[in-house]
């Protein structure tokens, strides 16, 4: 309140400071919200570190190795509470579990697992994949089939995320957490367009639809900051190829790189229509230039800044994003079709039998029902059907006390905080609704042991719209670009 005693002219001084006050707050909320959802991404690239890296005494029970990327929900992660959870069970099995962080990105990841297990130079027991690595790992004897004691109710996995597991028709993994391409927008961008919400939050069908609502907004007086309509990740890594592989399969019918069994499946005109659709939807003025070179941390920096009104991404970034945005976030489906992502738990082939029997119960308990409920409530995609089936609402977590929802679970006696809600405008359930239908019609990457060759072929290749080119000169066309696509990866892949 404002003090007693001041004259009209003090209190006018007052008020004017407030509000100048204020409005330097507004000014910098985008820049400290840009900030916020940086520094979510920079702990995913980040130094890896061990837990429990203490030396095993003589009285220690023996220890499941688990080795995995980064977790993306920060600060002991719900990867880590899972672990832990498990660990509060030993008297039950016998054993603890060790979680060994990877350092790097995916691509040094993957090096760094293989080098590990083919050269025996780290004792892991399981391992945490990307799912396009279970091929390759299992067709070099890295990873060991499993059995049904690793598979709690296989029937509840989603059938598209459970397929990522197979190689060669047998089970090498499990899936963990899932993934999929969705795109979100800033509803403050639209408002006053004449844009009905129904259109957005039912999702955007096609990507003509799309680029006539960037129409809209470009024709009206533009948002402050306001670049271009949308922006991804076309970066010369892996993101350039899930881009690649969204388009090619909305382009052609039941498109897909390799057969069943890792040969080369495409031709010359499935990829001629696959890179005109690429280069259609991302031509200016729809896409913002710096795409070509943003991986995701820059994508959602530009989207954050209001630089764009939409963003394709990954279903992590949606509770940061809701708790930065609040109202002014919409999130729905990528218009065509959506790559599936995520990672699934497999078992080594050198550890020793025994321990592999534990490994695979462990794994059965991070995939269980509950804990797909855990990751699904803190912000990954849940690989089960079950964790979906009552939205609007908080899934139950046990496993994990800072999700559990539940006062007295929770370390500190607060319910944990939901940071994103599920119920959406118009009835329209996050999870229900966008997320496992997303899931459920994603389409894969090539599933082939070569993939690493493959992904590197299809970012190379596609310098050619992307990359630098000499002052001057014209770009090749898109029958051009897909017959030198088709004769490099002719070259990479069995026919």
């Amino acid at each position: 309140m404002m003090a007693r005693g001041l004259t009209a002219t003090s209190r006018r001084t007052v008020t004017a400071r407030r509000t100048a006050t204020a409005r330097r707050t507004a000014t910098a909320r985008l820049t400290a919200a840009a900030l916020s959802l940086l520094s979510l991404l920079a702990l995913a690239s980040c130094t890896g570190k061990e837990t429990g890296e203490q030396p095993q005494g003589a009285a220690d029970p023996p220890r499941i190795v688990v080795a995995s990327g980064q977790d993306v929900t920060g600060k002991n992660g719900i990867r880590r509470q899972l672990i832990d959870a498990w660990n509060t069970k030993e008297g039950e099995h016998g054993y603890r579990a060790r979680l060994v962080e990877l350092p790097g990105s995916a691509d040094q990841q993957r090096s760094q697992l293989l080098g590990a297990l083919q050269s025996g130079g780290a004792e892991y027991d399981v391992v945490n994949l990307d799912v396009t690595w279970i091929p390759e790992f299992a067709a070099a004897g890295l990873i060991r089939p499993l059995t049904g004691a690793a598979v709690r109710a296989p029937g509840d996995i989603i059938p598209s995320v459970d397929s990522t597991s197979f190689w060669d028709g047998e089970r090498y993994a499990v899936p963990f957490n899932s993934d999929v391409g969705l795109l979100y927008y800033r509803k403050g961008h639209l408002r006053g367009l004449g844009v009905p919400r129904a259109r957005l939050d039912g999702g955007v069908t096609s990507w003509d639809d799309l680029r006539d609502l960037i129409d809209t907004v470009n024709d009206r007086p533009k948002p402050k900051g306001y670049k271009d309509g949308w922006t991804t990740q076309l970066a010369a890594y892996e993101g350039r190829t899930v881009n690649a592989i969204e388009a090619f399969a909305s382009a052609v019918p039941d498109f897909a790189l390799t057969d069943e069994d890792g040969r080369y499946a495409a031709d010359e005109a499935q990829l001629t229509a696959g890179v005109t659709e690429l280069r259609e939807r991302t031509a200016s003025p729809y896409m913002l230039g710096e795409a070509t070179a943003s991986r995701e941390a820059e994508s959602l920096s530009a989207f954050a800044e209001g630089r764009t009104t939409f963003l394709r991404h990954w279903p992590y970034v949606y509770p940061t994003l809701y708790e930065t945005f609040e109202g002014d976030l919409g999130v729905t489906r990528l218009p065509g079709k959506a790559v599936l992502g995520g990672q699934n738990l497999a078992v080594t082939s050198s550890t020793s039998e025994q321990r592999a029997a534990k490994a695979a119960e462990l794994i059965a308990f991070l995939t269980d029902p509950d804990s797909e409920r855990c990751l699904l409530r803190a912000g990954f995609a849940a690989t089960r059907t079950s964790a979906y089936q009552d939205p609007g609402s908080t899934p139950e977590c046990r496993h994990a006390a800072a999700y559990s929802g539940s006062a007295s679970a929770s370390p500190t006696g607060e319910s944990a905080e939901v940071k994103a809600p599920d119920r959406l405008a118009d009835g329209v359930s996050y999870s229900r609704d966008i997320l496992l239908p997303a899931l459920s019609e994603a389409v894969q990457r090539p599933r082939t042991p070569l993939y690493g060759a493959v992904t590197q072929t299809l970012i190379t290749e596609l310098d050619a719209l992307y990359g630098p080119r000499p002052a001057g000169a014209a770009r090749p066309g898109d029958a051009q670009i897909a017959r030198s696509l088709d004769e490099a990866l002719a070259k990479v892949l069995p026919s």
